[in-house]
């Protein structure tokens, strides 16, 4: 792979750097190109390419900050192109990065949102890294809220933190000048009124994504963040203000990144997710922060990262302690059963779901339960244990549980139950009952193809390949049929 000429002086950041890091040439470019291939980048670098670094050579397109998160893992301190002598540039690896401050938080999750709303496809075929888990999820862990969030205001424009309840309205910012042909630049100012309609909209979100699937109107979302929530940011408020400010917006990325999750674009989810914990951090809302983790830990479960799930699960147990609502501890608990069922950790698993299960029992009629958290009830629960039984393949107490779920769960959470249901299917699949097991799989099927859920479909896919042994009984053949006359793949 050729890099940009001319030649430059020797580059001794780098030089300093890979000696700090004990890399050989060789050692550091085949690090350089299995992170680019965790991107969907052939990359093709050699012991030669470094020593060209070395020598004053910049590397092309998104390699500079490729090489920066090469460092950046193995010294364990965040380090930017720059830091290495190398040229900044619009990195495939952006999104990754947990801001030193609510500007540049803002900067890379604005940055984030014009990309996704584009034409830019590639982004959505950016690769999940369970390495890039590690800086954000530790800088949040031992990461305090900052110190001051208020934007744009002085003494007369809600400086003091008072919630402002106006109506919306445009403020000039200050400008360096006021010559002829000089723009003035408007501010939004933001109101009380601007959170609750944030608030409103990721409710009316939530609801399309539990319904019909991410992919029913995730563009929707991007896009309305990008044109009501990036002026918002940038506008004018104070530090109360600005806190729930900051709260409403982390709440609607982090729904950004689970449409994106739902609908298989892994890599962007998880910049998504990255972003929604430094603006909650900014939020000083430690308690939905913890939220964001879990939603990060599950999106490790469903890839196959059981470790990184459950390191995430305790991160988030460590960093919002025991004051957190029962309701929330027990989503934290639960969370981390998933990851030691998919590990196969029996007894782990067990523990866990016993501390979510007491600490549910233990939340009282009246307890103020954050709304983000309201989901999570008995009939959650009994599908957390569904989906740990079957991972441990302890198939009946996984139908057990898996029934209960949906004698529970309400019709709003369409796609959980149709992952219910498989998991049900999966279960009696796993008890020999195999007429049955294609009966609740083939209903499942028909659901999973009426919504735009990436997820969906491959609950079902899950189900056609434990079914594969009994693909020519009747039961196995009438379900295989039936995905054909649906148009759906299962290979």
């Amino acid at each position: 792979m050729t890099d940009r000429s001319p030649q430059r002086s020797p580059n001794r950041q780098l030089a300093t750097l890979i000696s700090e890091a004990g890399f050989s040439n060789a050692g550091l470019a085949r690090r350089v190109d299995q992170l680019g291939i965790e991107h969907g980048l052939d990359l093709r670098y050699d012991k030669t390419s470094v020593t060209r670094w070395l020598r004053g050579q910049q590397p092309r397109g998104t390699t500079p900050a490729l090489i920066a998160e090469v460092f950046t893992r193995r010294l364990g301190r965040r380090l930017s192109a720059q830091d290495l002598g190398l040229d900044a540039c619009a990195p495939v690896y952006a999104g990754l990065e947990f801001a030193s401050g609510p500007e540049e938080a803002v900067d890379i999750i604005s940055g984030l949102w014009r990309k996704d709303t584009g034409s830019q496809a590639e982004l959505r075929k950016i690769a999940f890294t369970p390495a890039g888990l590690v800086v954000p999820s530790r800088d949040w862990l031992i990461g305090r809220p900052d110190e001051h969030v208020a934007h744009g205001c002085g003494a007369g424009a809600g400086g003091s933190g008072e919630p402002e309840r106006a109506g919306r309205a445009r403020i000039p910012a200050q400008t360096r000048g006021h010559g002829p042909g000089r723009a003035t630049v408007s501010r939004q100012r933001v109101t009380m009124g601007d959170i609750a309609a944030l608030r409103s909209v990721g409710d009316l979100f939530r609801t399309l994504d539990n319904t019909y699937g991410g992919g029913h109107a995730r563009q929707a979302l991007v896009r309305y963040l990008e044109h009501e929530a990036e002026p918002m940011l940038r506008g004018t408020y104070g530090e109360a203000l600005g806190r729930r400010l900051f709260g409403a917006v982390a709440d609607l990325t982090r729904l950004a990144g689970w449409t994106s999750y739902d609908i298989g674009a892994h890599g962007l989810a998880q910049r998504y997710f990255v972003q929604s914990l430094r603006l909650a951090q900014a939020s000083a809302d430690r308690v939905y922060g913890g939220y964001v983790l879990v939603t990060m830990s599950r999106q490790a479960v469903y890839l196959g990262h059981g470790r990184e799930a459950v390191q995430l699960a305790r991160v988030a147990q460590q960093g919002v302690g025991t004051s957190a609502p029962a309701v929330v501890q027990a989503l934290l608990h639960a969370a981390e059963a998933r990851g030691h069922g998919l590990l196969g950790e029996m007894r782990a698993c067990s523990a866990a779901l016993a501390r979510a299960e007491r600490s549910l029992d233990a939340a009282r009629a009246g307890d103020e339960v954050p709304p983000w958290a309201r989901f999570f009830d008995e009939a959650q629960l009994a599908d957390e244990f569904g989906h740990c039984h079957r991972d441990l393949q302890q198939y009946r107490a996984s139908a057990q549980y898996a029934e209960r779920s949906l004698q529970l769960r309400g019709p709003g959470y369409a796609r959980s139950r149709v992952f219910c249901r498989t998991v049900l299917a999966t279960a009696r699949l796993g008890l020999g009952e195999v007429d049955l097991a294609c009966v609740l799989a083939g209903e499942a099927m028909q659901q999973a193809t009426e919504m735009r859920s990436t997820r969906a479909v491959e609950y079902v896919r899950d189900f056609a390949r434990r079914l594969e042994p009994f693909r020519d009984s009747g039961a196995g053949r009438g379900f295989f049929e039936r995905a054909a006359a649906l148009g759906l793949s299962l290979g």
